[in-house]
């Protein structure tokens, strides 16, 4: 996991914890749209911190 991976899940991590700690009528708030865009974030980075190795060999 990238460093930017690991920093996206924290984010998205404290941000989700600070919303079911916080909100408990609201159903749509701040923090929760924030966690979401950390978890995308999070997807993507680790979606791109893979190393795709291609070697063909033609014969």
């Amino acid at each position: 996991m990238s460093k930017s991976a690991a920093g996206f899940f924290v984010l998205a991590l404290i941000s989700g914890i600070y919303h079911f700690s916080s909100a408990q009528e609201t159903y749509l708030t701040v923090p929760l749209i924030a966690c979401g865009a950390f978890s995308s974030l999070f997807i993507l980075a680790l979606i791109a911190g893979r190393k795709i190795k291609f070697d063909p060999v033609f014969r």
